[in-house]
């Protein structure tokens, strides 16, 4: 009880401070989401703008030489130079512009004209081209021999709208890389370009560098399928497990012109760092507040809770039948009142267990004085008819013989009376042997039976074969045999019958005594076994009390089932003996 008290103590502490946070909990609840939404929205937005930014500038990058070779082909085509001057403007056209490693001009045929290079030139015309920007086909890039991408630009001239040959130029796109390499965002942010079909063509990473030498597909990322059905160039965001199994938010932004793909990675940790230091600091500030409310709340809630606990003491108190018991509660509010109510009370019921007592005494005297009387009367009167008729001159032999026997029969009677009193009193000690049940019970039914002759009740049996050995005490518990034979003779109208069985059930003996009567009321049936609570209309009530305390004391059980019109049934049951004590009790 007192553990109940110290919970609606702490029950009410939590609501003073649940009702005190709420609205702090829920406006923390509403800006960390607002806090997380905002902030992822400001990352991708400034990642987007990254992307795109640097897809730009690749864009920008890569069609400027393609327009810078285009400028070559028209200064070369209808000018009418000779085939030193057009060598000469190449290897000025290389030197001057860095990202050309060669430009060399083919005829019509493909022969070589003129060339920036000494010697067998390097770049030819490509054939089949993926890519074309305003006229200039674009070759796939490519990794040469000192691992960096190149491609070539080629295209055609013409002369009098007649096609006249081929301009190509093998282009570094190392500029890229470098441009690549620089776009960082935060510590482990980093940017890749990939090609239209999904070829790695730069990565920011320095320890991914070598998947571009591996013409790594990137087909399965997540952000290069979703950037490909875009119609349009709208960048797209994501969040998603990279290879190394982190998660990573990427953007992607196309290159429409190119076709190519520009991804920027960063790990979602490392980008949503700021936001989840702000959240972490709110949640702190809220567990805070919220622990300082709660004990705000349990103090308040101890002070309005210690009278009930004092109240709680003193009625458990009460309940032990500690009447001297009071509180002090020391208030003049409602729960001072409720203590002196207390204590009132606790004094009108040391004064009503008085006269309680009092009467209970009364009133047991006069049930035990009718009960003694009610039982004593009719066999001591029974007693005193026979003694004068055994003295009369007159009497014959068979009379005299008749009287002494209803003597002997009376005085086992008040015998047994005095044993069942005494028996309330101090119980006897039950010593255990083993015994056999069927002669135990055989020999109570043979001396019960004359009495169930005398009422017109017929006295059954039906024994277990073999022999049937517990733990008891055969005088013990032939009183309770004798009591519960007698009780269902006497609960048994002339012409009914009593049958007593015996029976071995798993690792127990059984012992069943049934009759036919009247039957016991349920109402009543809770309480049979109860001190001086009796059915009958003679006795004390104490003959099942006792037979109850001596099946107990010998690890039984007895259990009884009563319909009224029916008759009732008493069960005994026992643990019992093995084989060996069983033959030792036979013998």
């Amino acid at each position: 009880m007192a553990l109940r008290i110290r919970r609606i103590a702490t029950r009410f502490a939590l609501l003073l401070g649940i009702a005190a946070v709420v609205p702090l909990v829920a406006y923390g609840a509403v800006s960390i989401l607002s806090l997380r939404r905002g902030t992822r929205e400001s990352v991708v937005n400034g990642n987007q703008n990254v992307a795109v930014r640097a897809a730009e500038e690749i864009r920008r990058y890569v069609v400027t030489n393609a327009e810078l070779l285009k400028a070559l082909a028209a200064d070369l085509q209808d000018t009418g130079l000779d085939t030193r001057q057009q060598d000469q403007i190449l290897k000025n056209y290389v030197l001057q512009f860095r990202e050309f490693r060669e430009i060399t001009l083919f005829d019509e045929h493909g022969a070589m004209v003129a060339s920036s290079r000494v010697g067998k030139p390097r770049v030819a015309i490509p054939k089949d081209a993926p890519l074309t920007i305003n006229g200039v086909s674009m070759s796939p890039i490519r990794v040469d021999e000192d691992l960096l991408p190149t491609s070539v630009f080629a295209i055609r001239l013409t002369r009098l709208n007649q096609p006249s040959g081929w301009l190509a130029g093998e282009f570094s796109l190392e500029e890229m890389w470098r441009m690549v390499d620089q776009i960082r965002i935060g510590d482990h942010g980093f940017a890749m370009v990939v090609a239209p079909g999904g070829e790695l063509i730069a990565h920011g990473d320095p320890d991914k560098k070598a998947l571009v030498a591996q013409t790594r597909s990137m087909s399965g990322h997540p952000l290069f399928a979703a950037a490909r059905t875009r119609q349009d160039a709208t960048p797209v965001s994501q969040e998603y497990t990279g290879e190394d199994g982190r998660s990573q938010l990427g953007v992607a932004a196309r290159i429409a012109q190119l076709g190519w793909t520009v991804i920027v990675e960063q790990p979602t940790r490392e980008a949503y760092a700021n936001a989840t230091v702000l959240q972490r600091q709110l949640v702190v500030a809220i567990s805070f507040a919220l622990l300082v409310m709660i004990a705000v709340g349990y103090l308040f809630g101890r002070s309005f809770i210690n009278p009930i606990l004092a109240l709680q003491r003193g009625t458990h108190d009460i309940a032990a039948g500690q009447l001297e018991a009071r509180v002090d509660i020391r208030r003049d509010d409602e729960l001072g009142g409720l203590g002196e109510a207390f204590n009132t009370m606790a004094d009108r019921l040391v004064k009503l267990q008085d006269d309680v007592k009092r009467q209970e005494r009364q009133a047991m005297f006069g049930r035990v004085a009718a009960g003694l009387v009610h039982d004593l009367s009719h066999p001591i009167q029974n007693i005193g008819n026979s003694t004068r008729l055994l003295l009369r001159d007159d009497a014959d032999a068979a009379s005299r013989d008749m009287f002494r026997r209803t003597i002997e029969r009376e005085l086992e009677t008040l015998k047994r009376f005095m044993d069942d009193l005494r028996n309330v009193v101090k119980p006897k000690p039950i010593e255990r042997f083993p015994m056999e049940v069927n002669g135990s019970v055989a020999e109570i039914v043979d001396v019960m039976r004359p009495e169930g002759e005398r009422n017109d009740v017929a006295v059954e049996t039906q024994y277990a074969q073999g022999p049937l050995v517990i733990n008891g005490d055969r005088f013990a518990l032939g009183r309770v045999y004798r009591n519960l034979i007698s009780n269902a003779i006497q609960a048994t109208e002339p012409g009914g019958r009593v049958t007593i069985s015996t029976a071995r059930v798993g690792d127990q003996v059984r012992i069943d005594v049934a009759d036919t009567g009247s039957g016991i009321p349920p109402d009543r049936l809770p309480a049979i076994f109860d001190d001086f609570v009796t059915t009958k209309r003679r006795g004390l009530g104490l003959g099942l009390a006792i037979s109850k305390r001596i099946v107990e004391q010998l690890d039984g059980t007895i259990t009884v089932v009563s319909e009224v019109g029916r008759g009732t049934a008493f069960t005994l049951r026992f643990p019992a003996r093995d084989e060996g004590s069983a033959r030792a009790a036979a013998s």
